[in-house]
Parts: C-alpha cells; sequence; structure tokens
C-alpha cells in the first residue's frame, strides 16, 4: 500500500517535507518562557523541547539512513509523517511537562522529511548539480524558521503556545496527503539484507573525506542551534522584547540562510565544493568577530547580535549544501545512510551546542556566551571545511 505513486515526487514536495521538518524545531521557541511558566518549571528544563528534540533526531537518523537504503524514501516518509502527526496531538494535550516532552520527542520523526529530502535529490543527480539543487532546497530550510517563530509568537499572544501544535497537526495531515499520491520511490537500488546494509556501512566510517564533509556540516549548523539555545533568555533580558519581537529578530538568521542558500542553488554548479565550503565558514565567522567588537566597545544594540548572526546565516547557507552533496557522494550507493549519519552529526551536535548555551548563558553574562560559543562552532566548521581541502589536494598528489 505504500507504493501507489512510480514516478519521482515534485520538486514542490520536497520542499514542503524539508520545510516542514525545520520549522518543527523552532516554530514555538518564542513560547518557551510562557511554557515554563504554565507547566511551573525551570526554563532548562522546557529548553529540553528544542535540545532534546535534536537529541532524538539525531538518534533518529541513523536509524532512518539504513533503512531508506534497504527498504525505500517513501515508506519511512510516509511513516515519519504518521507518527509527527499523532505527536503534535499528544503535545496539543499534555497536562505536564514529562508528558509533553514525551511527545515532543516522538515528533521528531519528522526529521526523516528533511533528510530523505537530499537523498531523493542525490538519487536522481550527480554531484554538483546536487548541490545546486539542494541549495534551492534549502531556501526552504531559511523560510520555515525565518517564518515560524513569528507566526507561532503571534499565535502564543493571541491563542496561547497550544495553537503552534494544532497548526502542526494540521500540517501533518496536508502533508501525508500529498506524499501518499505524489512521492514515487527513487531508491532503484536498495540493499538485499539489512545485514549486507550495515555491513557496508563502514565504508563511510573510514572515509576522511566523508569525516570532513559531515563535521563542516555538523558546526556550521552547531553555530544556529546555539543561537536557538540561548536568543530567548538574552532577548528578553538584555533588550526586553516581546514574544512576536522576538520571532521577528529570529527571522534574521534565517533571512541570511535564504540569502546564502539561493547564491548555493546559483554557483555551486561552478565551484568545487569545497570552495563553497570555505566561503560560507570565513563569511560567518567574521560577521561573529564584528559583533562580538561592537559588544566589547560599548554598542549594545539590538542589530549588534542580530546583524552578526545575520552573517552566520548567509553563511550557512553557502556551506551546507554543499557539505551535504559532498556527504552523500563520497559512497553514492549509500546515499541514504550517509545522509543519515552526517545528519546524525549535524543534530546530535546542535544539542550538544544549544544545551551549551543554555548552560553558559545567564541574565548577567548573555550576549558573551551566546556569541562566544557560535564563533567557536563556526570556526571548527571552517577547520573541517580546510581538511576535506587538504584531503582533496593530497589524493591528487
Amino acid at each position: 500500500m505504500f507504493y501507489s505513486a512510480t514516478t519521482p515526487p515534485k520538486f514542490f514536495t520536497l520542499i514542503l517535507l524539508s520545510a516542514l521538518s525545520v520549522a518543527s524545531l523552532n516554530f514555538f521557541v518564542t513560547s518557551l518562557s510562557n511554557m515554563a511558566e504554565e507547566f511551573q518549571t525551570d526554563y532548562a528544563v522546557v529548553n529540553l523541547a528544542i535540545a532534546g528534540y535534536a537529541g532524538m533526531t539525531a538518534v533518529l537518523l541513523l536509524i532512518i539512513g539504513p533503512l531508506s537504503d534497504r527498504l525505500g524514501r517513501r515508506p519511512i516518509i510516509i511513516a515519519g509523517l504518521i507518527i509527527f502527526i499523532l505527536a503534535s496531538m499528544g503535545c496539543l494535550l499534555a497536562e505536564d511537562i514529562s508528558t509533553f516532552l514525551f511527545f515532543r520527542l516522538l515528533q521528531g520523526a519528522i526529521v526523516s522529511g528533511s533528510v530523505l529530502s537530499n537523498a531523493v535529490v542525490r538519487d536522481m543527480l550527480p554531484a554538483r548539480e546536487a548541490a545546486s539543487k539542494l541549495g534551492y532546497l534549502a531556501m526552504a530550510w531559511a523560510v520555515a524558521p525565518m517564518l515560524g517563530p513569528m507566526l507561532g509568537g503571534v499565535l502564543d499572544e493571541l491563542f496561547g503556545w497550544r495553537a503552534s501544535f494544532i497548526v502542526f497537526f494540521g500540517l501533518g495531515v496536508v502533508l501525508l496527503s500529498l506524499c501518499w499520491i505524489d512521492l514515487g520511490e527513487t531508491n532503484k537500488n536498495p540493499s538485499e539484507t539489512f545485514a549486507k546494509q550495515f555491513k557496508d556501512y563502514p565504508e563511510l566510517f573510514r572515509s576522511r573525506r566523508f569525516w570532513g564533509y559531515a563535521l563542516c556540516m555538523a558546526f556550521s549548523a552547531g553555530a544556529f542551534y546555539a543561537f536557538l539555545g540561548g536568543v530567548p533568555l538574552v532577548a528578553k533580558t538584555v533588550f526586553g522584547m516581546s514574544a512576536t519581537s522576538l520571532g521577528f529578530y529570529i527571522g534574521t538568521i534565517t533571512a541570511g540562510f535564504l540569502l546564502g542558500s539561493f547564491l548555493s542553488g546559483r554557483f555551486a554548479r561552478y565551484y568545487q565544493l569545497t570552495t563553497m565550503m570555505i566561503m560560507g565558514r570565513i563569511v560567518a565567522c567574521v560577521g561573529l568577530v564584528l559583533g562580538l567588537g561592537l559588544f566589547l566597545t560599548g554598542v549594545v544594540h539590538v542589530f549588534s547580535l542580530f546583524g552578526a548572526c545575520m552573517f552566520v546565516g548567509i553563511g550557512n547557507g553557502l556551506t551546507m549544501p554543499s557539505s551535504s552533496a559532498g556527504a552523500m557522494s563520497v559512497r553514492p550507493r549509500l546515499a541514504g545512510s550517509a545522509s543519515g549519519l552526517s545528519g546524525a552529526l549535524t543534530v546530535g551536535g546542535g544539542a550538544v551546542m544549544a544545551s551549551i548555551t543554555g548552560i553558559l548563558v545567564t541574565e548577567q553574562n548573555g550576549i558573551y556566551p551566546l556569541l562566544g560559543t557560535m564563533l567557536f562552532s563556526s570556526l571548527m566548521g571552517l577547520i573541517a571545511a580546510l581538511y576535506v581541502l587538504w584531503v582533496d589536494r593530497s589524493e591528487e598528489a
């Protein structure tokens, strides 16, 4: 029954899958303080709705990738959407923080939408063309989290935080229907058995180039997760922002990602993957250094923070499509596994960065730990990109 659609999906379907997968991370981030008050718990506990969710998706990605190489992309995506719909209803009806966090973690099943959309693109296209197409697909990764917190903030002020999960439920149902009729299978060479699939898996672990691509992607995204983990408290204590205003300013980093992704879509097919990755890392690091410099010289302004973070968005938009395409191109027949493993590293590392930021950021020192953690993660991404370049040149020599 899972195989009613027989043709590859329209690109629009992949865009919507990626958008919902990414939006589910931060759609209600502006509501965290209000949720802490309603559930009568600490902000750090409620923040697990972001950090814990990222950790759960990291675990799921280790399973989703190999499963899609064995069973196909379509059934895994369909199953993920069904679980997401049920979990959204559970979050909506939760009366205590433990119940809410349980269903919130189950929502992580939607991550199959974004990571397997990447694998679908790689199934159909060679590396550079896939990087270009992923650049345009990544624009959905930008628009969704840019508009999501804005809409989530408005819904919170008008109807309360639970309204966000009504939206999740409705979008899940709509997208499940669309995928059912449009998402045909693209994995034309599935593994013969699970044993053979996992026997081939260590090939990725032995590839230096794969680790370079994957770690570049993980540390690049880590700066964004650090931003999400610390900016709600900084915005409230330093700038006195409302939930709606915070939702708007959170959009600045994703607006930058939108621009960077557009540039990737235009230019990735003409330049080496490592060139795009290094350019993106330099842009992110320069922006954060400028932001820290402004605060150190006494320029405490909202644009000193969010302007610097916009550079991170641009840099990530330039870096991540190429690093993702590179990771899946090391062993093309293991594209799903590579996408899952690199995705697990990305969200797992993101969970760590979000948690670290949540611990380090306080009402007294919020700005510097936030920007410092983001800069550290961006620099590590630059080192990983340079490592891939070194591997390429050493093997050519």
